[in-house]
């Protein structure tokens, strides 16, 4: 016997394709004795898999040795569903919503993660309680909040100023981060976001661009916070964020919920869309689509970067076909597509490139300043905030830069102190 006491599950669906429902158990430490097949188009009304596979796993719950702690059904279940299948199999029931909503119980660690899940929490547990209402009225007495109309009736007053209290404070937190966007916005930052389908590697990818060791799980939804840290890509500041991967079939009450965390995306100045390029063509495609999808509702216009992680683990000829198939997306921009390796640390260098030609409104400067200390101070600023583009030293100090757009009023400023002069140099010119 497993010395943790592993939890058992079951899982139920109406397709085959039972990996992702499968991985999100995993994730939750569940151990999956027994899978339940029932090919539907739509759900069942009453107990969403008919009453023949209702009665076919009421057997397995009773005839099997090992005993099953939870039955995990791969869809969204409504309240009445729900009822009647913990009813009949005498067990916890989660639908893939719940199952969800629990794994981000578990990883959620900082202040606004938490309150983000229980802002989600209580937004799923609202239907559930108005049917408890409803069978409470009937005379229906489910077992839970057995004590009748009156209870379940506060519950749900407890839920909705619950929600209203959570909000608020989420906003406390959200005007905190904005405040500190704009600050970083004006001291010069670039502002870069990770984003992309859970465990395609954006945690890993954040720590090799910014030479940093934040831990990395290899399961679903490790990340719920935010994490921001610094790369200085040419010296040009950039600020890259980690926010929370994206999984198909999410409600959009759970989006919002987390509106505060994605706005990180909705801000960034460019986004760097990370697929595990060790999944299948038909998975690669599916979760791009679901990703791209996430960030059309966010109204996303910053720039793309789409990076296919994990090439090590797949052939040259392999990734040239996965390639392929991505550009047939017209959402994807064709020259900016980046076949990387985190484990191998190969091509980062392109795209740490692709990244720094897709950052909007580079600035470029021709400066010639006078050949003395003062100026060879300011140089040295210069190599911290900009890219030096060229430099050499002669009667004068002949310099070229590129920078963000809110240093060039600064750069001439302080040029013009030094009595040199800055020309404003068009693309064409630089």
């Amino acid at each position: 016997m497993n010395t943790k006491e592993q939890k058992q599950a079951i899982i139920v669906s109406l397709h085959d394709d039972v990996k992702e429902i499968s991985e999100l158990a995993f994730s939750l430490e569940y151990n999956v004795v027994q899978t339940f097949i029932q090919h539907r188009k739509d759900p069942d009304v009453t107990s969403y898999i008919g009453s023949g596979k209702l009665e076919e796993i009421k057997t397995f719950l009773i005839e099997n040795d090992t005993i099953i702690d939870v039955a995990i059904i791969d869809g969204e279940l409504k309240p009445s569903q729900w009822f009647l299948l913990e009813k009949e199999w005498d067990i916890l029931v989660y639908d893939r919503i719940r199952l969800i909503l629990e794994i981000f119980k578990d990883r959620a660690t900082r202040k606004e993660a938490r309150l983000q899940v229980r802002l989600a929490e209580l937004e799923y547990e609202k239907p559930f309680v108005k049917e408890l209402i409803h069978r409470a009225r009937s005379g229906e007495h489910p077992g839970l909040m057995a004590g009748g109309e009156y209870q379940v009736n506060d519950y749900y007053e407890m839920i909705k100023k619950q929600m209203k209290n959570t909000q608020e404070e989420l906003r406390k937190i959200e005007k905190d981060r904005d405040i500190q966007r704009k600050h970083r916005h004006k001291s010069g930052f670039y502002l870069v976001s990770l984003a992309g389908y859970t465990n395609a590697g954006k945690s890993s990818l954040l720590n090799i661009l910014s030479n940093d060791t934040i831990t990395v799980e290899d399961r679903l939804f490790s990340t719920l916070s935010t994490t921001t840290r610094r790369i200085e890509e040419k010296h040009i500041p950039i600020l890259i964020t980690d926010t929370v991967g994206f999984i198909q079939r999410l409600p959009s009450w759970i989006i919002d919920a987390f509106h505060s965390t994605l706005e990180e995306i909705q801000r960034a100045d460019v986004i760097i869309v990370v697929i595990d390029g060790s999944d299948t063509i038909d998975v690669i495609k599916q979760k791009l689509q679901t990703s791209l999808k996430e960030l059309t509702n966010l109204e996303i216009q910053a720039p793309l970067i789409i990076v296919i992680n994990k090439i090590d683990l797949i052939s040259e000829d392999e990734l040239k076909k996965k390639i392929d198939q991505i550009k047939k997306n017209e959402e994807v921009p064709q020259r900016l597509i980046v076949p990387i390796s985190i484990k191998e640390k190969r091509n980062i260098d392109i795209l740490l490139e692709k990244l720094y030609l897709s950052l909007p409104s580079l600035a470029h400067l021709h400066c010639v300043l006078p050949n003395n200390s003062a100026t060879q101070s300011f140089i040295s600023w210069l190599h911290t905030k900009t890219n030096v583009v060229s430099l050499s030293y002669g009667r004068n100090v002949d310099i070229i830069i590129d920078c963000n757009p809110k240093f060039r009023d600064k750069i001439i400023s302080i040029s013009k102190q030094l009595q040199g002069n800055t020309i404003v140099l068009d693309e064409k010119d630089h």
